[in-house]
C-alpha cells in the first residue's frame, strides 16, 4: 500500500520518493543526497530521511540548482525563423507558432515575443508560473543579441550603446555592447539587455545612425542557442531547466506593469 492509499499515513510525500520520479536520481541515491546535506526544500537545508513534502506548494533544489516536481510540465527551445509571428494563432492569417508545437502532446505557449522580422531563442512551455515571471519586463531576464546593420560601427558607437541613448520612450543603455565583424557596407554587433520595451534593440541601433538588417537572439537568462537551425524544436537539458527554474524562482513576486511586454 502506498502513502495515498493509507488514511492512516503521514501527510505529504516522501522527499526520496518525489526527486525519483522527477528524475533526479534513485531513491537511495536522494538519501545519500539528504545525507550529505545537498539537498534544500523551500530554501531550508533537509537533514531527516523521513523528511515529506507537498509537490504541488514545496520547492525543492539539488545542489543549489531548482527541481520541477511537475513532470506533466514541458520545456522547449524554438529557433524561431524569420516570417513568423509570435503567436498560436495570427488573426491576420500569417504564419504563427502551431506548426512548431502540434507533435507536443502538451498544449505549449511562447514566453515573450520576436518580431516576425526577428529569429532566434524562444521558450515554449504549459508551466504558466515560469512563463509569466520570465517575461515580464519587472523581471529583467538578460538577452542576448546579433545585429546586422548598416554601415560600418566605430568603438565611439559602441561606447554610446552602453552610456546611454535617449529615445522618445526614455534613455535605455545596453548592459554590453561589442562590435563583432565591420566592412564598409556592414557591421555585426552584440547585444547585452534586459529590458522589455517593444522592439528595443531595432531602436536602440537605429538611434545611433545603424539601422538593422538582420537580427537574432542568440541567448535568454541562461539559455543558449547554441546549433539549434532554424526552424527546429528540442527539449531542455535537465542542466537548461534546472538552471532557467533557479532564475525563475528567484523572485516570482513579480509586480504587474500593464501594458509593457517583451517583442524584439
Amino acid at each position: 500500500m502506498n502513502d495515498s492509499e493509507n488514511p492512516d499515513a503521514p501527510e505529504g510525500v516522501r522527499l526520496q520518493k518525489v526527486l525519483a520520479a522527477a528524475g533526479v536520481a534513485s531513491r537511495r541515491v536522494v538519501e545519500q543526497y539528504i545525507v550529505e546535506g545537498r539537498i534544500r526544500v523551500n530554501g531550508v537545508t533537509v537533514t531527516e530521511l523521513g523528511r515529506r513534502i507537498d509537490p504541488e506548494t514545496d520547492k525543492v533544489d539539488v545542489d543549489g540548482s531548482a527541481i520541477q516536481l511537475d513532470v506533466s510540465k514541458r520545456y522547449v527551445m524554438l529557433n524561431k525563423p524569420t516570417g513568423v509571428v509570435s503567436s498560436m494563432r495570427d488573426e491576420n492569417g500569417r504564419p504563427d507558432l502551431r506548426r512548431f508545437t502540434e507533435d507536443y502532446e502538451e498544449r505549449l505557449y511562447n514566453v515573450g515575443r520576436l518580431d516576425a522580422d526577428t529569429s532566434g531563442l524562444l521558450i515554449l512551455t504549459n508551466d504558466g508560473e515560469l512563463a509569466h515571471v520570465l517575461a515580464h519586463p519587472s523581471f529583467g531576464v538578460t538577452k542576448v543579441y546579433i545585429a546586422k546593420v548598416e554601415g560600418t560601427v566605430t568603438a565611439q558607437t559602441i561606447a554610446k550603446l552602453t552610456k546611454g541613448i535617449e529615445l522618445e520612450d526614455g534613455e535605455i543603455a545596453a548592459d554590453k555592447a561589442r562590435l563583432l565583424d565591420t566592412s564598409r557596407d556592414s557591421s555585426l554587433v552584440e547585444l547585452t539587455l534586459h529590458s522589455g520595451r517593444n522592439r528595443i534593440v531595432r531602436r536602440m541601433l537605429a538611434a545611433v545612425g545603424h539601422p538593422v538588417s538582420e537580427l537574432v537572439r542568440r541567448q535568454f537568462g541562461p539559455l543558449h542557442l547554441g546549433t539549434l537551425p532554424a526552424g527546429k524544436t528540442r527539449e531542455l537539458s535537465k542542466v537548461e531547466l534546472g538552471a532557467l527554474l533557479t532564475l525563475s524562482r528567484r523572485d516570482s513576486g513579480v509586480a504587474e506593469a500593464p501594458g509593457e511586454q517583451e517583442n524584439e
